[in-house]
């Protein structure tokens, strides 16, 4: 089907331009008003969401079915990396850390493997977008913020492997998100707490950890999650998920980049803190960002903010345009629709016993 921009009233453009985290029961609870009365182009799941299986295929359906209302099918996204960031519920087995499957990798390719199995896993769930590849570059022990979520230490290995896992979601039809444009592992500081800085000059940051994500643009990667992460000699006290400067200037032109540009969650405290929860989300709207992400918080009212500011000419409807037509044109890609998903116990069989042949060769000592 396809999407005309158009057709859209202005409160269903901003909506597009919305992915709401449901990190709580209560915002699960208000999926009616997130979805029908604002008309959010997205939600982000949570393992806390779903007890089972079960649970979770009754969600991804309420999702589909509230927004049958709308014009313009639903993002449904997740976190889905493996290792200590798994969202699957708990009748599925998880799979080993990005650093860990590269380090086993010498004569099978178990990236490639782990990417078909989440993109053909997340797939049959209802799962449209999943936040991965993480592109960041390890520099830090495991355990760090970024930690053995990266692939690799090497900047060419990072390159590798996780442009061949954003392929694998993309051949199951997920739309890959990479993550966290410009680079987190270049600091040690961790962004869901406050705001890192990168203190080297952007030069330097180009050929080093901005390297993945370039060639992951080059390779079509549908979207670049941009991190919470201050680089100093560019964009001073601002980070970039608010600095139109970086945006249109780096990414835009640049970079030339013609992808979906997503903030990471606006509501990490680093950032609620420094400016104010609704404040932060204006901000990144008023940067030029595609997509904003952000968690329920008992009042999404800010969205009606955002709306005025638009009907005040404080933000040009044009810019809204563009944005909401890279989101409807991935949309249209990907064929998103609102059909119900059904709960299969012989694909959790299936999917379980590809993932343990995994977890054998990669997590068993030699």
């Amino acid at each position: 089907m396809e999407y005309d921009v158009k057709n859209l009233s202005l409160e269903e453009k901003i909506g597009q331009m919305i992915i709401i985290g449901l990190n709580t029961e209560m915002a699960v609870n208000h999926l009616e008003e997130i979805i029908d009365k604002y008309k959010v182009g997205g939600v982000l799941l949570y393992k806390k969401n779903y007890k089972d299986y079960e649970d979770m295929v009754k969600l991804i359906n309420k999702i589909k079915e509230i927004n049958q209302k709308n014009k313009i099918p639903i993002f449904i996204s997740i976190d889905q990396e493996g290792g200590r960031v798994n969202r699957m519920p708990k009748e599925f087995k998880n799979l080993p850390a990005a650093n860990k499957l590269v380090k086993k990798s010498t004569e099978e390719d178990f990236v490639k493997k782990s990417g078909e199995i989440t993109g053909e896993m997340l797939n049959k769930l209802g799962i449209n977008m999943d936040f991965a590849p993480v592109l960041d570059i390890k520099r830090f022990k495991d355990n760090h913020a970024i930690g053995d979520r990266a692939y690799s230490e090497n900047i060419e290995e990072v390159s590798k492997y996780g442009i061949e896992y954003m392929k694998e979601l993309q051949n199951n039809n997920i739309i890959a998100i990479a993550k966290h444009f410009p680079g987190h592992g270049v600091t040690k500081e961790d962004s869901h707490f406050k705001l890192p800085k990168i203190e080297c000059e952007i030069e330097k940051l180009e050929k080093e950890d901005m390297q993945p994500f370039k060639k992951a643009m080059k390779e079509k990667i549908d979207g670049v999650l941009v991190g919470h992460l201050k680089i100093t000699k560019f964009t001073n006290k601002i980070p970039v998920s608010m600095s139109k400067k970086f945006i249109t200037k780096y990414i835009r032109k640049k970079c030339r980049y013609n992808g979906l540009v997503i903030t990471d969650d606006m509501r990490m405290k680093g950032v609620r803190i420094r400016y104010g929860k609704n404040n932060a989300i204006k901000k990144a709207f008023l940067a030029c960002n595609d997509i904003i992400l952000f968690k329920y918080d008992n009042d999404i009212r800010v969205i009606e903010k955002i709306i005025k500011l638009v009907k005040e000419n404080k933000i040009e409807e044009k810019r809204i345009n563009k944005s909401v037509r890279r989101i409807l044109k991935v949309k249209e890609k990907y064929g998103l629709n609102n059909n119900y998903i059904e709960k299969d116990d012989e694909f959790v069989d299936y999917i379980n016993e590809k993932i343990e042949d995994i977890r054998q060769k990669v997590l068993t000592e030699n």
